[in-house]
Formats: C-alpha cells, structure tokens, sequence
C-alpha cells in the first residue's frame, strides 16, 4: 500500500503510533532521540503524502511560515494595534479602502474565472471529483490556482488591521478572527495534498461571495452619499449562509460516494462548514431578528 492509499485509509496514524514502550526513567540523550525520530517520522510522512507537484512552491514546504504569520496577525490586531490606537484618533482611509475592496473583487473574480476553467465549467464532477496529480496543462492550472487562492486569504489579513486602524472594534468579533485564522491553515493543505479536486468547489463558491462581499465593502467606502445603494445588506449575510449550506451538501456526498478523494478532508469540510453555519446563523439572529423590547417599540 503507497503512502497516499495510507492516507485516504488513515493508517498513517497507526504508523505515528508505532513505537517501543518506554521507561519512565528516561535520559535527556533518549528523549533527544526520540524527539528525533518523531521529527523524521513526521518529515517522511509529510513528505510522503504531499503533492509532489507543490511541495516546494513558496510557504508550501513547511507550516511553519503560515501558523507564524497568523500568530503575528493575531499579535498585532488583538494586542499591538489596540494599544498604538488607544489615543489615536482613528484613521479615514477612504481611498485605501475603495482600491483594497476593489483589488479584492477584481482578484475573486478572476478566481472564479480559473475555477471554471480549470475544471469546474468541463471536467469536474459536482458528485465526486479526484484529484488529478498529473502535469497536464489543466492539472497544473488548477495547482497554481490553489497557490494563488491560499495567498489570497493571507491578504484578507487586511480586513482586521482596516478595522483596528478605524477603531471598529465591534467588527473584530469571534466569528471574523476565526474566519481569517482558520482559512489561510485550510487552503495550506489545500496546496500541500490535494491541489485540485472535489475540494475546490468550495473555492468557487466562497469567490462568487467575495466578489459580492468585497463590492458592498467598496460601496460602502465611498462614503455617507452611497448608503441608499447598500440596502441589501440583510440578504449578504444570507448568501454567507447559503455559501457554508452548499459546501456541506456538497461535501457530505464523499460519505457515500467513493472517488479517490480523501474522505478525510471531505469530513473536515463538513466540520468547517457546520461551524460558520452556527456562528452566520448566531450572528443573523442577533443582528436581523428584532427583539421583543423593539417590537414593543414599533
């Protein structure tokens, strides 16, 4: 059995497992050993199960540069830039952000573009798709736009830092540092494992909602004036939800279809998909649905 066949069975983890019982009066020098051995084990599995297509593209190699930079992210959004802000008045940005918002949907869309184009639009199947690790011209074209997709959401660490620099710290919420903490670790192993295939639905979908999301964002950047045009605000949150409602559907169909994509990331797209749907759905009902006092109110 090779190591990806390992992988889809989850037999890697009796191989992790597989080591001599140890003495409780173990020496430093044993310890080092062994700490050894896990780092090689953990080296020849990776390297085993990887992509062999995009295993040294850059940041692909390690997780190490990824969970780094989402450490420092959270550092400065949730530490560093709440103190520099805390006598500072906050800052306009309106130009920056109508080019940030706007780079956001111009880059989605052409995304979205690749997406059909590199499967979705001829080949793939809504079903069940594998992955294809071939260097065929389409196979790679798909790789390379997973690249880009991953290096997309390390931009979007953008979005929180907007948000401490204007001082809106009610946006910088459970559900949006979870979102932008989560996704960049996602669409690493996207890159590392499974450059194409079943997965990347999700992709497409989430482009499609970013060109919606990114183009609200716009509008609502350019000022007081533009307001009356943003009254479907409501119904952006709606599409989020009916985003993560698609995804799960769609991944729920490995469970009892076989395809050759691993199951495994087809149970963790449900996980992922499960979690937004509670924390959207929490953040509709307490933002959209009036309470009693205000229906009194009216």
């Amino acid at each position: 059995m090779n190591s990806r066949q390992c992988f889809y069975n989850m037999c890697v983890i009796n191989d992790i497992l597989n080591v001599t019982d140890i003495n409780d009066n173990i020496t430093y020098t044993e310890m080092a050993g062994l700490v050894r051995m896990a780092l090689n084990k953990y080296v020849t599995i990776v390297d085993g199960l990887s992509d062999p297509r995009t295993t040294d593209w850059p940041l692909i190699s390690s997780p190490v540069p990824t969970i780094v930079m989402i450490l420092v992210y959270l550092y400065v959004v949730l530490l560093l830039g709440p103190w520099l802000m805390a006598n500072r008045k906050p800052f306009k940005l309106k130009k920056v952000l109508i080019f940030y918002n706007g780079a956001q949907v111009l880059a989605s869309l052409y995304m979205f573009w690749e997406h059909l184009w590199s499967g979705w639009f001829w080949d793939y199947s809504l079903i069940c798709q594998p992955v294809d690790y071939s260097h065929s011209q389409k196979a790679m074209r798909m790789a390379n736009l997973c690249w880009w997709y991953y290096i997309s959401k390390l931009s979007e660490f953008a979005d929180t830092v907007f948000f401490v620099l204007r001082k809106k710290d009610s946006q910088v919420s459970l559900l949006h540092l979870y979102h932008h903490s989560l996704t960049p670790v996602e669409t690493w192993i996207l890159v590392k494992f499974i450059a194409g295939g079943h997965g990347t639905f999700s992709n497409l979908i989430n482009n499609i909602v970013h060109v919606i999301m990114y183009f609200y964002y716009m509008v609502a950047a350019m000022g007081p004036e533009y307001q009356k045009y943003l009254w479907w605000k409501k119904y952006l949150t709606t599409i989020q939800l009916l985003q993560f409602l698609i995804v799960f559907i769609h991944s729920a169909q490995l469970h009892y279809v076989d395809c050759g994509y691993p199951r495994f990331m087809g149970y963790l797209l449900l996980l992922h998909s499960s979690i937004f749907l509670g924390l959207f759905g929490h953040f509709y009902y307490q933002t959209y649905t009036p309470t009693k006092k205000q229906i009194k109110q009216e």
